[in-house]
C-alpha cells in the first residue's frame, strides 16, 4: 500500500483461461481470513472449502462463469500487515482504491470490478461504491450492517452485549492466527490457521504480520463504553457514527456503481438496512429480503421447521447474483438495468413477491389499542384511568438463537424463537381471533404512554401470532432505551418510514419517575401472513436476558403502561389490503 503496509491476496482464476481473454473480477475484502491452511496430513487430501460443504462450490461457481475471485485480508487481519483499530477504518477504505487499481492492471482483467460479501465483508463491498472508482461497476452487500449502531451493536440504543463480546473474542483469535473456539472442535483439529502468502516462504512473513496485530482494537471494550452514537471514544478518537456508511452519503448518492442489497426479516437489522438503502440511494435499484439466518444458508421462517432447506437454496441465490454481475461487469442486456425491483418473501404465506415501491401498493396503517383485560382492540378506550403495572422481570429472554446471535451460521444453526405461550416474564396484550387473513408488510410502530419508577430503562416490544391452540409464534420486534425516547424533527442520514431517534447526546431525555411519558418507536420490518382464526399479540418486556446489557444496571423498574382515553397506548400495523 501507499504507506508500505503489505496486504495478503488470494487469486482464483477460471481453469484454462486463455492468455488473450480478459475477464471481470469480484473483490472480497475480509477480516475473517481470506483462505485457511489445513494441518498435515489433511491438506494432502482436502481443501479448506470441504469444511463448509454447502459453500464449497461458491468460488468454482463464479470462476466457471468467467470471473476472477480476489480475496484480501484487510489490513491488520489474517496474513496482512498493519493494525486494525476499529471496524471499517479510513485506511482500509483507501486500501480498496489501490487494490482495485492493482486488479485492473493485471493481464487477465477487462477493467471491471465488482464487490461482494456477507456481514462485515458486505460493508467493505458497499464501501467500494463510495470510492466512485470508474472500474467499480457493481457491488452486492449481503446481510450487512451499514449503520452498525442501530443494525447490530446498539439496536434501540441498547448494547447487544452477548454478540459483540463473542464477536470481539473471535476476531482477537483470528488476528492472532488462532482458530476460534466458535468454529468447533473438529475444525480446530483440522485447521492450522490462516494461509501464509507464497507458501512455505511466507511463514516468516505471517509471524511478522501477526506480531503487528497485537495492537488491534477490541470491539467489545470499545462498545462497552458507548451510550450515544456521537460520543467520542477516547481510545480510537472516533464516534461510532463515524463508522457508518452514511459518512460517505454524498459519494453513495452520486455513485455510478450499481448496488444489490440482500437481507432477511429474521436477521438482526439487515432487512431494515436493505430498505433504507433502497429508499435513499439512486444506484440501489435491486434488493432482496428473504427469511434466512445470517448468510442465507438456512431457512428461518418461524412457520417452518428448522430442518427444511433454505428457500431458495444457496446455489439458486448465486445465480441471481450472477445475473446482477453479468449485467454490469459483462454488459449483458437482460433488462435488469431498467428495473427498480425489490424481491421479498412473505412468511406464513411462504411466498416470494416483488414490488418497485416500499411499502407495496395497498398497505395502510391499522391501529390496535392496548385495552383492559390485556386485550388488543381496534376500538379506542373510553375510560379515563386504565393502566397496567409491570415490574420489569430481568429473566425475560428470547433465547440463545435469536436474530441478534449472528454467529449461528458459523455453528450451522438457524434463527429460532421459543414458544412464549406461558411466559410469565412478559406483559402481553392479545386480540380476538381474526375474522380474515391479515398480511402485515412494512414497519409496525408502537406508541406507549408509560410511567416508571426509574429515569432510564429498556422497552422491548414483540409482535406475535397466537394460533387457535394457544401456541405463540414470534414475528418481529423493536426496542428503545428510555433516554433515547425523543422523536427528532431533524433530517435522518437516510430515508426512514418510522419515528426517528438520533441517539445523540444532545437529545438525551431521561424519564421523570412517576410522570407519564411517550415511548414511540418502530419495530423491525416484516412481511407476514397471519391466518384467519389466529390472534395478534403484543408483548412488552424490560430486558432480553442473554442478549442485551441490563438497563438500568441496578434497581428494578416498576412501570405503569397507560391505556385510557387521556393517555393511550397502541400499535400501528402496516396491513396489506388483500
Amino acid at each position: 500500500m501507499r504507506d508500505g503496509v503489505r496486504l495478503a491476496v488470494e487469486l482464483f482464476l477460471p481453469k484454462g483461461l486463455p492468455s488473450s481473454e480478459r475477464i471481470p473480477a469480484l473483490l472480497i475484502q475480509t477480516r475473517y481470513w481470506r483462505y485457511e491452511q489445513l494441518r498435515l496430513p489433511f491438506k494432502w487430501f482436502f481443501s479448506p472449502e470441504a469444511l463448509a460443504p454447502d459453500m464449497k462450490e461458491f468460488k468454482p461457481f463464479f470462476t466457471s462463469h468467467g470471473y476472477a475471485m480476489v480475496y484480501v485480508d484487510v489490513r491488520g487481519t489474517g496474513a496482512s500487515f498493519g493494525v486494525w483499530s476499529y471496524p471499517w477504518p479510513e485506511e482500509s477504505f483507501e486500501d480498496a482504491r489501490e487494490i482495485v487499481d492493482w486488479i485492473i492492471s493485471q493481464t487477465w482483467s477487462n477493467g471491471r470490478v465488482g464487490g461482494i460479501g456477507v456481514s462485515y465483508v458486505g460493508t467493505t463491498a458497499e464501501l467500494l461504491a463510495a470510492l466512485q472508482h470508474p472500474a467499480v461497476l457493481a457491488v452486492a452487500p449481503l446481510f450487512n450492517h451499514p449503520d452498525a449502531y442501530i443494525d447490530i451493536a446498539f439496536p434501540g440504543g441498547l448494547l447487544n452485549d452477548r454478540f459483540i463480546r463473542q464477536w470481539g473474542l473471535m476476531d482477537l483469535s483470528l488476528d492472532n492466527n488462532i482458530v476460534p473456539a466458535e468454529y468447533g472442535r473438529l475444525v480446530k483439529f483440522l485447521l492450522r490457521g490462516v494461509k501464509p502468502v507464497d507458501g512455505q516462504a511466507g511463514k516468516a512473513l505471517l509471524k511478522e504480520a501477526v506480531r503487528e496485530h497485537a495492537s488491534n482494537g477490541n470491539v467489545y471494550a470499545i462498545a462497552h463504553e458507548i451510550v450515544f452514537r456521537d460520543q467520542l471514544h477516547p481510545e480510537i478518537g472516533k464516534a461510532i457514527d463515524e463508522l457508518a456508511i452514511h459518512k460517505y452519503h454524498e459519494a453513495l448518492h452520486n455513485t455510478h456503481t450499481a448496488v444489490l442489497g440482500w437481507g432477511s426479516w429474521m436477521d438482526a437489522g439487515t432487512a431494515d438496512a436493505v430498505l433504507r438503502r433502497f429508499h435513499t440511494y439512486p444506484s440501489a435499484q435491486q434488493a432482496v429480503i428473504g427469511a434466512w439466518e445470517h448468510g442465507g444458508r438456512f431457512h428461518a421462517s418461524p412457520y417452518q421447521k428448522r430442518t427444511i432447506p433454505s428457500n431458495p437454496p444457496p446455489n439458486v441465490q448465486w445465480r441471481e447474483l450472477l445475473r446482477f454481475f453479468d449485467t454490469y461487469l459483462k454488459g449483458e442486456d437482460n433488462g435488469l438495468q431498467a428495473e427498480r425491483i425489490l424481491h421479498y418473501y412473505t412468511m406464513g404465506e411462504e411466498k416470494w413477491k416483488r414490488t418497485s415501491t416500499w411499502p407495496p401498493p395497498g398497505v395502510q396503517p391499522q391501529r390496535w389499542y392496548l385495552s383492559e383485560a390485556q386485550a388488543l382492540s381496534r376500538t379506542a378506550p373510553e375510560d379515563i384511568a386504565g393502566g397496567d403495572i409491570y415490574q420489569v422481570d430481568f429473566n425475560a429472554s428470547t433465547g440463545l438463537n435469536n436474530r441478534w446471535w449472528e454467529l449461528s451460521s458459523i455453528l450451522n444453526q438457524t434463527v429460532y424463537y421459543p414458544d412464549h405461550a406461558s411466559d410469565q416474564h412478559l406483559l402481553s396484550y392479545t386480540s380476538a381471533p381474526l375474522e380474515q387473513d391479515l398480511e402485515i408488510t412494512g414497519y409496525p410502530v408502537v406508541s406507549l404512554t408509560v410511567s416508571s419508577s426509574e429515569p432510564d430503562g429498556a422497552f422491548f416490544a414483540y409482535l406475535e401470532d397466537v394460533d387457535p391452540g394457544g401456541g405463540v409464534t414470534y414475528l418481529t420486534e423493536g426496542q428503545l432505551r428510555a433516554i433515547h425516547r425523543k422523536v427528532s424533527d431533524q433530517s435522518p442520514p437516510y430515508r426512514l418510514q418510522m419515528p426517528y431517534h438520533t441517539f445523540k447526546q444532545e437529545d438525551a431525555m431521561p424519564l421523570v419517575p412517576g410522570e407519564p411519558a411517550e415511548i414511540t418507536f418502530g419495530l423491525l420490518p416484516t412481511s407476514t401472513l397471519v391466518r384467519k382464526g389466529h390472534c395478534i399479540r403484543l408483548s412488552l418486556a424490560g430486558h432480553d436476558d442473554g442478549t442485551f446489557a441490563r438497563i438500568p444496571t441496578e434497581g428494578i423498574p416498576v412501570i405503569t403502561v397507560h391505556r385510557n382515553r387521556i393517555h393511550g397506548s397502541w400499535i400501528d400495523l402496516p396491513v396489506s389490503q388483500r
